[in-house]
């Protein structure tokens, strides 16, 4: 089921919220628990019915290995075999369905096999859930698990704002909220909270994604040898795209998480304003960084520092500086871990490019950081440098970025690297615009000028309307949309203390006069999004990270 749909907002919604709060008044909260577990399932199997029993079957198997797991103190021989068997069936169940169908064809092609296996449905949200699970698994083997009860573990798999696609869930996080009486108290302002952050998300998606998306869809379906201008809109287009799309449903869950009593973590923090690709990830899917920090980069990062401990190497703030150092400690833990990043997103060669770059964009970021002179040794700018030399930082980040999105969605490596070459020039400028004789006019000397020089060409307007003002028209909407992403504060940052994330974002200096607070005027407001959002639903589309 779609947040951006009739059948979720005008049936499914409202039917549960209120089932909810009156099934707590009335029966207490075990009751309303239960009542919102099945409104889950249903949510979550209104697309296909048949991936009910394999969430089912998930819950189930993971629930019953985390019960062999025990914490240090009661600790049996042999957990760390469980724990790796829970884990390992979980990731055999994403590569079935994620990575062994696209192994298989692959060997095909390059006829190591006979046999054409086809492909198989990919469960929507499965990566999430089962991402979510081995978190909870791992926590059971330390020993940070204390609420080890069916129902609310039930809940938090389930709870379907984050079940689709996030956020990643920690159970410290909302597995104490599942417990506690308060939540399952209706609160007028929680529910106005999370309406007004819903109908942001859901003009993010389908005002602003989905009006890109058709843009981008057909660009990276048409690539050869694609021009300058061609190349940027069509990035551009998508870059913004998966902003809104991806922010967009993050904002939904959230909203709709705080009208069920649950406050969700932050998962999107304006990342594209960032000034550096370290605090571009500490923005943009920040529970994806904070899963694969703990359960990734950590594990990998301590092993490497034992095995140097183990052969009498240092592993200091000073070892890490040098480069043998810095190779082992620092490189090697983030490239791993965006490698295996890269190859969560995807089973092609695009998505493991796209981890890598990011990798390589990470291990430059903190080398610079660790080996670059201390601000003791650098001359302080002058004032009126401050603001370009931020600027520049956040453009050469946001290009960055952009570059490795183009594998992120790209159909194969040929067409990605073909788009980025068109990008930098490589394929020609696209130029001369053609414009209509008789609008030539209009332009006065500036026209003659740029006729003279190449720029234009006087042509039909036929060929004008079907070649140069969509691509003008396109390639400034995704500006447009740019611009708010870069200028505009954050949906919680207007927000401000109101804001039901976990985590709260600090305001914007430049935009503190716009404070959201519940009024007549804002009620209005929501409602006039929302049924403006409402009437574009039939050309909605299915989230972008529905498909991992």
């Amino acid at each position: 089921m779609l947040f951006n749909s009739y059948v979720f907002l005008c049936v499914f919604l409202p039917i549960s919220v209120i089932a909810f709060y009156v099934a707590a008044h009335a029966f207490g909260s075990r009751a309303a628990k239960i009542l919102l577990c099945v409104a889950s399932f249903v949510f979550y199997g209104w697309w296909n019915p048949a991936f009910i029993i394999l969430l089912v079957g998930s819950i189930a198997f993971n629930y019953f290995i985390s019960l062999k797991l025990k914490g240090e103190e009661d600790r049996k021989p042999g957990q760390g075999w469980v724990l790796a068997f829970g884990v390992t069936a979980n990731l055999g169940l994403l590569f079935y369905y994620k990575y062994l169908f696209p192994l298989l064809g692959f060997f095909h092609s390059i006829g190591l096999s006979h046999f054409d296996y086809g492909s198989v449905i990919l469960p929507i949200g499965i990566s999430f859930f089962t991402f979510t699970q081995i978190g909870y698994l791992v926590d059971c083997h330390q020993g940070l698990v204390k609420d080890r009860g069916i129902l609310n573990y039930v809940l938090f798999v389930t709870f379907f704002p984050h079940l689709i696609a996030g956020p990643i869930l920690h159970h410290r996080e909302v597995m104490p909220q599942f417990a506690d009486d308060q939540t399952y108290c209706l609160k007028v302002f929680n529910l106005v909270t999370g309406l007004t952050l819903f109908a942001a998300g859901m003009v993010k998606k389908v005002l602003l994604a989905d009006t890109l998306a058709p843009w981008a869809e057909m660009g990276f379906s048409h690539i050869d040898h694609i021009t300058f201008f061609h190349a940027w809109s069509i990035a551009l287009a998508y870059s913004m795209q998966l902003y809104f799309d991806f922010s967009g449903y993050s904002d939904m869950a959230i909203g709709l998480g705080i009208m069920f009593g649950v406050r969700l973590p932050l998962n999107f923090n304006s990342p594209y304003k960032s000034a550096s690709i370290i605090e571009f990830w500490q923005r943009w899917h920040m529970t994806l960084t904070r899963y694969l920090t703990l359960l990734l980069y950590n594990p990998i990062a301590l092993w490497v520092n034992r095995r140097r401990q183990r052969a009498g190497m240092p592993v200091s703030k000073a070892a890490a500086s040098t480069l043998p150092g810095f190779a082992s400690m620092i490189a090697l833990p983030t490239f791993t871990t965006m490698f295996l990043a890269g190859l969560w997103h995807g089973a092609g060669l695009q998505y493991l490019i796209y981890g890598m770059l990011h990798g390589i964009y990470l291990t430059v970021n903190h080398a610079w950081r660790i080996l670059r002179p201390t601000p003791s040794k650098i001359k302080h700018a002058p004032e009126q440098f401050s603001l370009l030399r931020i600027t520049c930082k956040i453009a050469l980040t946001y290009v960055a970025v952009l570059v490795a999105q183009i594998y992120f969605r790209a159909n194969n490596v040929s067409d990605a690297t073909d788009l980025v070459a068109g990008m930098f020039g490589l394929n020609g400028s696209g130029l001369p615009i053609v414009i209509p004789a008789n609008n030539l006019k209009y332009l006065g000397s500036f026209g003659e000028f740029f006729t003279s020089h190449g720029l234009l060409t006087v042509g039909l307007r036929e060929i004008y309307n079907s070649v140069t003002l969509p691509l003008a028209t396109n390639l400034a909407t995704a500006v447009a949309f740019g611009v708010i992403t870069f200028w505009a504060p954050n949906i919680y940052q207007i927000l401000g203390d109101a804001s039901p994330a976990l985590t709260k974002v600090k305001p914007d200096a430049h935009w503190q006069w716009i404070v959201w607070k519940p009024s007549l005027f804002n009620a209005v407001l929501v409602g006039l999004l929302l049924f403006v959002a409402s009437i574009y639903f039939d050309r909605a589309a299915r989230f972008l990270y529905f498909q991992f």
